[in-house]
Protein backbone atom coordinates (compact mmCIF):
# COMPACT_ATOMS: atom_id res chain seq x y z
CA UNK A 1 0.00 0.00 0.00
CA UNK A 2 1.29 3.44 -0.94
CA UNK A 3 1.70 6.12 1.69
CA UNK A 4 -0.32 9.28 1.36
CA UNK A 5 1.33 12.63 1.94
CA UNK A 6 -0.87 15.64 2.67
CA UNK A 7 0.17 19.23 2.07
CA UNK A 8 -1.43 22.61 1.65
CA UNK A 9 -1.02 25.00 -1.23
CA UNK A 10 -1.73 28.67 -0.60
CA UNK A 11 -3.43 30.23 -3.60
CA UNK A 12 -1.49 33.33 -4.54
CA UNK A 13 -3.30 36.48 -5.59
CA UNK A 14 -2.80 40.20 -4.99
CA UNK A 15 -3.03 40.88 -1.23
CA UNK A 16 -6.34 42.29 -0.04
CA UNK A 17 -7.55 42.74 -3.63
CA UNK A 18 -11.22 41.84 -3.43
CA UNK A 19 -11.68 42.76 -7.10
CA UNK A 20 -9.89 39.48 -7.93
CA UNK A 21 -11.88 36.31 -7.27
CA UNK A 22 -10.86 32.69 -7.73
CA UNK A 23 -12.93 29.67 -8.69
CA UNK A 24 -11.40 26.22 -8.27
CA UNK A 25 -13.10 23.09 -9.53
CA UNK A 26 -12.73 19.56 -10.82
CA UNK A 27 -13.32 18.61 -14.44
CA UNK A 28 -12.43 15.55 -16.46
CA UNK A 29 -11.72 16.28 -20.11
CA UNK A 30 -9.43 18.47 -22.23
CA UNK A 31 -12.55 19.89 -23.95
CA UNK A 32 -13.27 21.68 -20.64
CA UNK A 33 -10.91 24.51 -21.55
CA UNK A 34 -12.98 25.66 -24.53
CA UNK A 35 -16.32 24.92 -22.89
CA UNK A 36 -15.56 26.84 -19.69
CA UNK A 37 -14.14 29.74 -21.74
CA UNK A 38 -17.34 29.86 -23.81
CA UNK A 39 -19.51 29.68 -20.67
CA UNK A 40 -17.67 32.65 -19.15
CA UNK A 41 -17.70 34.95 -22.20
CA UNK A 42 -21.30 34.08 -23.09
CA UNK A 43 -22.49 34.82 -19.55
CA UNK A 44 -20.66 38.11 -18.92
CA UNK A 45 -19.74 40.06 -22.05
CA UNK A 46 -16.35 41.74 -21.64
CA UNK A 47 -15.39 39.50 -18.70
CA UNK A 48 -11.74 39.56 -17.60
CA UNK A 49 -10.49 36.10 -16.63
CA UNK A 50 -7.66 33.62 -16.78
CA UNK A 51 -8.32 29.87 -16.83
CA UNK A 52 -5.82 27.07 -16.28
CA UNK A 53 -6.71 23.38 -16.60
CA UNK A 54 -4.32 20.77 -15.21
CA UNK A 55 -4.31 17.83 -17.57
CA UNK A 56 -4.10 14.40 -15.86
CA UNK A 57 -2.86 12.21 -18.73
CA UNK A 58 -1.16 12.35 -22.11
CA UNK A 59 1.33 15.22 -22.18
CA UNK A 60 0.03 16.41 -18.76
CA UNK A 61 0.11 20.08 -19.70
CA UNK A 62 -1.39 23.14 -18.08
CA UNK A 63 -3.94 24.21 -20.67
CA UNK A 64 -4.69 27.95 -20.66
CA UNK A 65 -7.39 30.25 -21.98
CA UNK A 66 -8.12 33.86 -21.06
CA UNK A 67 -9.34 37.30 -21.93
CA UNK A 68 -6.83 39.00 -19.62
CA UNK A 69 -3.06 38.45 -19.53
CA UNK A 70 -2.72 39.33 -15.82
CA UNK A 71 -5.44 36.85 -14.82
CA UNK A 72 -3.93 34.18 -17.09
CA UNK A 73 -0.54 34.61 -15.39
CA UNK A 74 -2.19 34.19 -11.98
CA UNK A 75 -4.02 31.05 -13.12
CA UNK A 76 -0.84 29.47 -14.52
CA UNK A 77 1.23 30.46 -11.47
CA UNK A 78 -1.25 28.77 -9.14
CA UNK A 79 -1.74 25.73 -11.39
CA UNK A 80 2.02 25.17 -11.18
CA UNK A 81 1.75 25.25 -7.38
CA UNK A 82 -1.14 22.75 -7.33
CA UNK A 83 0.44 20.16 -9.69
CA UNK A 84 -2.74 18.04 -9.61
CA UNK A 85 -4.73 16.45 -12.38
CA UNK A 86 -8.15 17.37 -13.75
CA UNK A 87 -8.46 20.56 -11.72
CA UNK A 88 -9.24 23.98 -13.15
CA UNK A 89 -8.56 27.37 -11.64
CA UNK A 90 -10.15 30.58 -12.85
CA UNK A 91 -9.18 34.08 -11.76
CA UNK A 92 -11.82 36.77 -12.35
CA UNK A 93 -11.14 40.51 -12.36
CA UNK A 94 -13.98 42.92 -11.53
CA UNK A 95 -16.55 40.12 -11.71
CA UNK A 96 -18.19 38.17 -8.90
CA UNK A 97 -18.31 34.36 -9.13
CA UNK A 98 -22.08 34.47 -8.56
CA UNK A 99 -22.34 35.91 -12.08
CA UNK A 100 -20.78 32.84 -13.72
CA UNK A 101 -21.16 29.85 -11.37
CA UNK A 102 -24.41 28.58 -12.84
CA UNK A 103 -22.92 28.62 -16.34
CA UNK A 104 -19.74 26.83 -15.22
CA UNK A 105 -21.75 24.18 -13.37
CA UNK A 106 -23.73 23.52 -16.57
CA UNK A 107 -20.56 22.64 -18.52
CA UNK A 108 -20.96 18.84 -18.98
CA UNK A 109 -17.34 18.05 -18.08
CA UNK A 110 -17.38 19.97 -14.78
CA UNK A 111 -17.64 17.54 -11.86
CA UNK A 112 -17.50 19.89 -8.90
CA UNK A 113 -16.83 23.45 -7.77
CA UNK A 114 -14.54 23.51 -4.72
CA UNK A 115 -14.64 27.23 -4.00
CA UNK A 116 -15.53 30.60 -5.48
CA UNK A 117 -14.20 33.48 -3.42
CA UNK A 118 -12.12 36.62 -3.00
CA UNK A 119 -10.95 35.34 0.41
CA UNK A 120 -7.53 33.85 1.06
CA UNK A 121 -7.60 30.18 0.00
CA UNK A 122 -5.52 27.15 0.88
CA UNK A 123 -5.94 23.92 -1.05
CA UNK A 124 -5.44 20.62 0.77
CA UNK A 125 -3.58 18.26 -1.57
CA UNK A 126 -2.91 14.54 -1.18
CA UNK A 127 -0.02 12.84 -2.95
CA UNK A 128 0.44 9.14 -3.63
CA UNK A 129 2.74 7.18 -5.91
CA UNK A 130 0.29 7.83 -8.76
CA UNK A 131 0.06 11.60 -8.42
CA UNK A 132 -1.60 14.49 -6.63
CA UNK A 133 -5.26 15.34 -6.04
CA UNK A 134 -7.28 18.02 -4.30
CA UNK A 135 -8.97 16.86 -1.09
CA UNK A 136 -10.65 20.17 -0.30
CA UNK A 137 -10.12 23.86 0.31
CA UNK A 138 -9.87 26.24 3.23
CA UNK A 139 -11.82 29.36 2.18
CA UNK A 140 -11.19 32.39 4.36
CA UNK A 141 -10.99 32.18 8.13
CA UNK A 142 -13.01 30.42 10.83
CA UNK A 143 -16.33 31.78 12.07
CA UNK A 144 -16.26 33.45 15.47
CA UNK A 145 -19.76 34.56 16.47
CA UNK A 146 -23.42 34.87 15.43
CA UNK A 147 -24.46 38.04 13.66
CA UNK A 148 -26.25 40.74 15.64
CA UNK A 149 -29.12 42.92 14.43
CA UNK A 150 -26.53 45.56 13.53
CA UNK A 151 -24.48 42.97 11.58
CA UNK A 152 -27.61 41.89 9.69
CA UNK A 153 -28.39 45.50 8.70
CA UNK A 154 -24.79 45.95 7.50
CA UNK A 155 -25.01 42.73 5.45
CA UNK A 156 -28.24 43.89 3.82
CA UNK A 157 -26.76 47.35 3.14
CA UNK A 158 -23.62 45.80 1.59
CA UNK A 159 -25.64 43.57 -0.77
CA UNK A 160 -27.58 46.58 -2.00
CA UNK A 161 -24.39 48.64 -2.35
CA UNK A 162 -22.84 46.07 -4.71
CA UNK A 163 -26.08 45.65 -6.68
CA UNK A 164 -27.24 42.18 -5.62
CA UNK A 165 -30.36 43.24 -3.75
CA UNK A 166 -32.63 46.22 -4.25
Amino acid sequence: MTDIKFSKVKIEKPDDDFTVNVIIGVTHFIKSVEDIHEALVNTVPGIKFGLAFLEASGPKLIRVSSTDKEMAKLAVKNAKLLKTGHVFIIFLKDCFPINVLRSIKQVPEVCRILCATANPVEVVVAETGQGRGVMGVIDGEGTEKVETTKDKKERMKFLRKIGYKF
